[in-house]
């Protein structure tokens, strides 16, 4: 197997207002779009996301009216400081301010307007700490 592309697909009850936050704030773009669905994608190595409507025939029976829950969408980013400030200055949902954990992570969390919970991650090294590997750069 050669895992070429990563597509997250959400269920949402607002698939206009989800998709307006993703390309808003965090600069993806649509490249389908129907009534029941977007398909949303970046330029860089971000994964796709597809925003399904909650209830859609498009969805298996027994997942039509399930709801992301527990879901954390994680982006590993740069210059998270800058774009959290941007993100303060657009009004973005930000649920969980910038913060730092002593293993070298700088995070922020968002929420979109369907509940659904985006964090973006920065890997610093903490003090003293080896150089880090260049999957977190």
């Amino acid at each position: 197997m050669n895992i070429i592309a990563t597509t997250v697909s959400l269920a949402v009850d607002d698939v206009a207002a989800s998709s307006a936050f993703f390309t808003t704030h965090l600069g993806f773009r649509e490249v389908m779009a129907d009534p029941s669905f977007v398909s949303l994608t970046r330029d860089d190595a971000a994964g796709d996301v597809v925003l399904l409507r909650r209830g859609s025939d498009m969805l298996p029976g027994e997942q039509r009216h399930e709801r992301p829950a527990g879901l954390v969408l994680a982006f590993t980013v740069t210059g998270l400081e800058a774009e959290y400030r941007r993100l303060r200055r657009e009004g973005a949902n930000i649920t969980m301010p910038m913060r730092e954990e002593p293993w070298g992570e700088r995070l922020v969390q968002l929420t979109d307007p369907n509940g659904v919970v985006v964090r973006l991650v920065e890997w610093i090294p903490p003090a003293g700490a080896q150089p880090l590997p260049t999957y977190a750069r």
